[in-house]
């Protein structure tokens, strides 16, 4: 069996510099003061933090693949993917939906490209409430014994503002996802091998994940063959209550940032290609403080709270696949 070792990081504002040249004057003056101060030492150190994180994974071998979020563009996915290069000795490639988000935060995929490739086919579906939010991020992963996996990327609306006056647009989102689902499975057929993973800004238990999107804690359910219903499996939900979150708000655990599986990836049929292995939480003791291991962000120089020491304000999530050979 050939193992994927898959990780998501919510990588906490990877802004290009301040009044950038690569930045849209509409995002230079909506952003205005937020970025006062990050220049390109700045951002170095924001990279160089980043990496020794990502470094250490799958016990110092680094990810095979990585889905992150709010990063700002292609150069500082590619400042990024220079420094795991260069720590790892690997090759890695990315993929990234550039959106219309307001704050110029979109989705990217990194994978070693010595195990995937040679080129990742990528669909973005933009979801638009009053303004647009981030893309719905679709990659197909093909692996060296040419099976596809298909990652579908999420970064859901904000919290901002209340979680209940926000839920709203988390349900708009999980409804348009899982129209694109149905669409997947219409192009790709029944046994497609799906993975949503993102930070979805709502737990497991919240409607917009298990009601509207389907991801549910039950396994039985999701292999049925009598239910017409597509669902998801959604691992995530064994930690709820384990003292760990993926944020940390006040004195509440928080698994904002999930992995969901499709049918196919928990059949017991041989004859399909991936199987859920592990999912867990990266909370290296460097990447979270206090006794609620509340994750050590990293900030904004503009801010009090800045912490050129800290990482994101997220901690990392894994999976692992096992692949038939």
């Amino acid at each position: 069996m050939v193992k994927h070792h898959i990780y998501w990081w919510n990588l906490e504002n990877l802004f290009d510099i301040e009044n950038s040249p690569r930045r849209s004057v509409f995002l230079n003056n909506h952003l205005g003061s937020e970025l006062s101060g990050w220049d390109a030492t700045i951002l170095d150190n924001k990279i160089a933090n980043l990496t020794s994180i990502i470094s250490k994974f799958n016990t110092n071998e680094g990810p095979d693949i990585l889905g992150v979020c709010e990063v700002e563009n292609e150069y500082v996915i590619e400042l990024l993917i220079t420094t795991m290069n260069s720590s790892l000795n690997k090759n890695y490639a990315f993929v990234i939906s550039e959106g219309d988000d307001k704050r110029g935060i979109d989705t990217a995929l990194i994978y070693d490209t010595t195990k995937y490739g040679p080129e990742q086919i990528t669909f973005s579906l933009r979801i638009i409430k009053r303004n647009s939010t981030r893309d719905l991020f679709q990659v197909h992963i093909n692996t060296a014994n040419g099976n596809k996996l298909i990652c579908v990327l999420n970064h859901w609306p904000s919290r901002s503002g209340g979680e209940l006056s926000s839920e709203p647009f988390r349900i708009m989102v999980a409804e348009n996802l899982s129209y694109w689902i149905e669409r997947i499975y219409d192009e790709q057929g029944k046994d497609a091998s799906i993975l949503l993973m993102g930070d979805f800004n709502d737990n497991p238990n919240n409607k917009s994940i298990s009601e509207y999107l389907l991801a549910i804690n039950n396994r039985a359910l999701v292999k049925s063959n009598r239910v017409r219903l597509k669902y998801f499996y959604n691992p995530m939900h064994r930690f709820l209550d384990s003292q760990l979150g993926t944020f940390v708000f006040g004195n509440k655990f928080n698994i904002l940032d999930q992995f969901m599986v499709s049918k196919s990836i928990l059949s017991e049929n041989t004859s399909l290609p991936f199987k859920m292995s592990s999912v867990s939480i990266v909370d290296y003791p460097e990447l979270t403080s206090g006794a609620y291991k509340k994750p050590v962000k990293f900030g904004r120089p503009n801010s009090s709270r800045f912490n050129k020491n800290g990482y994101s304000d997220h901690l990392p999530i894994k999976i692992v696949l096992s692949e038939k050979e």
